[in-house]
């Protein structure tokens, strides 16, 4: 069985580089301009109470249903703390070249995101404003800091997982959210997430043929360890719960539909060319997905449970 040495940090951002811009390039091909303003239904804006003197906001203006609704306030703070993320990639990618390049053009295209978003939910009351800026202030104090610190392997997997997570969580909440426009939104923001997904998934690949120990551990770590980058959100485990329960996104969801789809890309199960260490990552990511693969049939089952329990008594 062959070894693969380790790659510092510097060696791999130079070896990488050209992948990184081949990928920007496909990218930028790839990519469609669009609008913001032009996804939001301004004509069913009014004043609010405050210095307009007008309308204090109700949950009874709110179009999109509850779980929706939390799944919004959810995916705007996290959109909120873009400039978290700008300096974490920025520090870990570094700013030189195609990576830096990249990493302003990722977020001049994720700010649309908040944006549009932020115009949505003012604009059709869909979240009561007060408590979203509220929530917002007290979100972006924290900041962000990304579990992996400065690792770069370990960046390149986790955002990977995380655009796909991203693109999922989005998609599903415009389906749940019972509004025909906040669907047609979310469905625009989350085309881009999936070419965001597909730089970093095509560059984690190239990774895996400079450092393939090295890359497999960093993804074995990131897969067991991984949280939505929105974690430090006030009150996020209650609202991960109600955002489960209604299959905007849960266990299954993500093992099926952002874990799995990934690693089968990266064909990490019939990976040839790892020596010791990359093995053994390989084995503890197999262990985890099998457990994970469990929970999540333990949790669809429960939920269907419930449902039918609900249902024969209403």
């Amino acid at each position: 069985m062959s070894s693969s040495a380790p790659k510092d940090q510097i060696a791999l951002l130079r070896e990488l580089e050209p992948v990184v811009e081949q990928e920007l390039n496909r990218h930028l091909s790839m990519a469609k301009e669009w609008f913001p303003h032009q996804y939001v239904p301004w004509s069913q804006g009014r004043d609010f109470d405050g210095p307009m003197d007008g309308e204090a906001w109700d949950v009874e203006q709110s179009k999109v249903t509850p779980e929706a609704r939390e799944a919004l306030l959810v995916n705007l703070l996290t959109e909120d703390n873009l400039p978290g993320y700008h300096r974490v990639i920025g520090t870990v990618f570094n700013m030189d070249g195609p990576w830096g390049t990249w990493v302003n053009q990722w977020t001049a295209e994720e700010n649309r995101h908040g944006i549009v978003m932020r115009d949505y939910v003012t604009v059709t009351r869909a979240i009561d404003p007060v408590l979203l800026e509220r929530a917002r202030m007290q979100h972006m104090k924290i900041g962000y800091a990304a579990d992996h610190g400065d690792k770069m392997l370990h960046g390149i997997a986790y955002v990977s997982f995380q655009e796909l997570a991203t693109r999922v969580s989005h998609r599903n909440t415009g389906k749940a959210s019972g509004d025909p426009l906040c669907d047609q939104m979310l469905a625009r923001i989350a085309a881009d997430e999936n070419l965001h997904m597909i730089f970093y998934r095509n560059l984690l690949d190239a990774a895996f043929k400079v450092d393939p120990d090295g890359t497999m551990r960093a993804v074995t770590d990131v897969v067991k360890n991984f949280q939505m980058p929105g974690y430090t959100i006030d009150g996020f485990l209650r609202k991960s719960v109600i955002i489960a329960n209604a299959g905007i996104y849960d266990l299954r969801l993500h093992h099926d539909d952002v874990l799995a789809p990934i690693l089968r890309k990266w064909d990490v199960w019939n990976m040839a060319g790892l020596g010791g260490d990359g093995e053994k990552a390989r084995e503890e990511l197999a262990e985890f997905m099998e457990q994970l693969d469990q929970a999540a049939t333990k949790f669809t089952t429960r939920r269907e449970e419930r449902r039918a329990r609900q249902a024969a008594r209403g």
